[in-house]
């Protein structure tokens, strides 16, 4: 049960700090930063794992779930990218 809590706070964090380093217009509410911040610290992990960085299960820190987190706005941005 604290895990989750602290993941959805974390999560929240990282989501605040990620919105705040890659410029543009979001009007994102609480639950979408939480979110974006959760699957920014899924992707560094899963991707840490891949490329070998992190062992089997170990999570990523705050700073790469920041890094994932940017990474996923900046995907996201360039697909609903109007042209």
């Amino acid at each position: 049960m604290w895990s989750l809590i602290v993941a959805i706070v974390v999560g929240f964090f990282a989501g605040l700090i990620a919105r705040a380093i890659h410029p543009g217009d979001d009007k994102a509410g609480f639950i979408v930063t939480t979110l974006l911040g959760i699957a920014g610290s899924l992707l560094a992990t899963y991707g840490g794992r891949l490329l070998g960085l992190y062992a089997e299960n170990s999570a990523a820190g705050f700073i790469a779930s920041v890094l994932g987190a940017v990474i996923i706005l900046f995907l996201y941005k360039l697909v609903t990218k109007k042209s």
